[in-house]
């Protein structure tokens, strides 16, 4: 089987590991360098540490907007208008794809997780990610599509916008970001009124997908996976004030443990 360097370029953690068929052979994770020289040199250098002459290629998740292997404005990335796939293969003499993160942990869904034939996935980090599966494909529209993070939900706010929100309500009141898994348990007017207001948008963001897509299911990722059942049970009960669709959609966790990486992996197959 071929070997493959992954990269899952995300805001907060860069994570780079060489692949062997479905395996991580070793991983690397390091916080994202704020600067983009310090980060594309954290980058090259930690797939250096792993790369090998039998690898056959090098899958790259990276937060989008991006179009053929440039990154062009990401509000989480010091890249802007940035050739990487150029970089690395100007670098390492090796195939490079380039592919949004978001994206990239829906293919190592169909893949490797629920494996359904019509879903959709929503990264919730730094930012809102998401990515679209129709007909067991990975949907792109004319080459940008999928940006479910972008979505106007209230006064021109897009969904990404308000989840960052929350954030900064969460440092107002608390004077850091606190865990969604501890808000659920802190019962005060202030952890209230922030959970308030994360379902409220989570659930208008999730019931407008199922009312577009009628997907078979609805798959969660990222930091706020830590919060578990009891979140996720407040988010079920919420989502049926927006949604029309008669039938239960069911919205679950995911339960892989590296998707962006395996899905990254899956762009150079």
């Amino acid at each position: 089987m071929s070997k493959i360097i992954a990269v899952d370029l995300g805001g907060t953690n860069l994570r780079v590991a060489l692949l062997e068929g479905n395996k991580i052979l070793k991983y690397i994770k390091k916080n994202t360098p704020k600067e983009k020289e310090a980060l594309i040199a954290e980058m090259e250098d930690s797939i250096s540490q792993l790369i090998t002459k039998d690898v056959k290629g090098i899958g790259v998740g990276s937060p989008g907007p991006l179009k053929n292997g440039v990154i062009q404005n990401p509000p989480n990335l010091p890249l802007k208008n940035y050739n990487l796939k150029k970089e690395l293969e100007t670098k390492f003499k090796k195939r490079v794809v380039v592919e949004n993160d978001a994206k990239c942990v829906a293919l190592s869904e169909a893949k490797f997780g629920c494996k359904k034939k019509n879903f959709i996935i929503l990264t919730l980090g730094t930012g809102i990610g998401g990515g679209v599966i129709m007909n067991h494909e990975l949907y792109r529209g004319m080459g940008n599509g999928g940006e479910l993070g972008h979505m106007v939900l209230d006064d021109g706010k897009w969904f990404e916008d308000l989840w960052k929100e929350s954030k900064e309500m969460m440092k107002k009141s608390f004077g850091k970001e606190i865990f969604i898994k501890d808000l659920t348990k802190m019962n005060s007017p202030e952890s209230n009124e922030i959970l308030d207001h994360i379902v409220k948008y989570l659930s208008q963001g999730i019931a407008s997908l199922m009312n577009i897509f009628d997907p078979e299911i609805i798959i969660l990722m990222g930091g706020a996976r830590e919060a578990g059942e009891p979140f996720l049970n407040i988010v079920r009960k919420d989502v049926k004030k927006y949604k029309i669709i008669p039938r239960d959609i069911p919205i679950k966790w995911s339960k892989q443990e590296h998707p962006g990486i395996m899905g990254a992996g899956l762009l150079v197959r």
